[in-house]
C-alpha cells in the first residue's frame, strides 16, 4: 500500500481527521465525512472488521473482531496467525504491517424502479495505517478487555481475564486512528424521472441488528442470573 500524498492532504479542525489522497473517495464524495465524532460513533456501534493486508504481493482481506480505545483501534489473534506474524517484521528495521481496515452497517435495501439505482443505505468507516505489535503487558490489558467489551458492553469485568499461558498465544494489534474517513448513504432511491411511470415498488427496507433471549449453557447452575449488561442489549 503507497504512503499517503503529502501534498494531498488539507488543514482539518481539532474535531476532524484531516483528508488524504486515500481518504478522499473518487465518486460520490458528498457522502465522505472526517469527523471525529462521528467516526467514533460508527465504530462504537460494531464490533466486526475487515482488515486488508500484502501477502507476497496479493491481496488478503480477513474477518475479525477489533476494539476501540480512545484514538487507537486494536485487533488480536493467534501469535501463530499470519498478519500478525507480519506486523513483527522480522528482519525489519521496525515492525509494523500497512493495513486498510473497513466497518461497515447496513441501513437499509434501497430498491429503485430500475436494477442499475438499486442500493443501499449504509454507514462505514476506513482506515489506513500501520499496525504495530502492542508488547506491553498494560496496553495488552487494556486492548483485551477492550475487544471483549466492543462485542458486549460491561463483559470484560464479568469474566476470568486471560492467565500467562493464554497470553503467550495471543498476539494484540494496534492500529492509531490517523487516516481515517466515513461515509454514509441515507434516503430513498434515485430513480430517473423516465421511470417514474414505471409499476415496478420503489423504496426502501429497513435493516436493524437485533439480538435474541440469552441461551444459557448446558452446564451452567440454574440460579445464575442473566446479567444486567445482557438484558440492555
Amino acid at each position: 500500500m503507497p504512503a499517503p500524498d503529502a501534498t494531498a492532504a488539507t488543514t482539518a479542525p481539532d474535531n476532524a481527521y484531516t483528508p488524504t489522497d486515500r481518504t478522499v473517495p473518487t465518486r460520490a464524495r458528498e457522502r465522505a465525512s472526517y469527523d471525529r465524532e462521528l467516526v467514533h460513533a460508527i465504530l462504537d456501534e460494531g464490533y466486526v472488521c475487515h482488515l486488508g493486508f500484502l501477502r507476497d504481493g496479493a491481496p488478503v482481506v480477513l474477518p475479525t473482531l477489533y476494539g476501540r480505545v480512545g484514538e487507537r483501534l486494536y485487533v488480536h489473534g493467534s501469535t501463530g496467525a499470519r498478519p500478525l506474524r507480519m506486523a513483527n517484521g522480522a528482519g525489519a528495521e521496525e515492525p509494523g504491517l500497512q493495513v486498510c481496515l473497513t466497518v461497515t452497517h447496513v441501513d437499509g435495501l434501497v430498491l429503485a424502479r430500475s436494477a442499475f439505482h438499486h442500493s443501499l443505505n449504509y454507514r462505514s468507516v476506513v482506515v489506513h495505517g500501520t499496525a504495530r505489535p502492542v508488547t506491553d503487558p498494560a496496553e495488552r490489558g487494556t486492548a483485551l478487555d477492550a475487544l471483549v467489551d466492543q462485542v458486549v458492553p460491561g463483559r470484560a469485568a464479568d469474566s476470568r481475564p486471560a492467565n500467562a499461558k493464554e497470553l503467550a498465544a495471543t498476539a494484540v494489534l494496534r492500529l492509531d486512528l490517523e487516516e481515517v474517513s466515513a461515509k454514509i448513504r441515507t434516503g430513498g432511491p434515485n430513480d430517473d424521472a423516465e421511470d417514474l411511470g414505471l409499476p415496478h415498488w420503489s423504496g426502501v427496507v429497513p435493516v436493524a441488528r437485533g439480538y435474541g433471549a440469552p441461551v444459557p449453557a448446558d452446564d451452567l447452575a440454574p440460579d445464575t442470573p442473566v446479567p444486567a449488561y445482557l438484558t440492555r442489549l
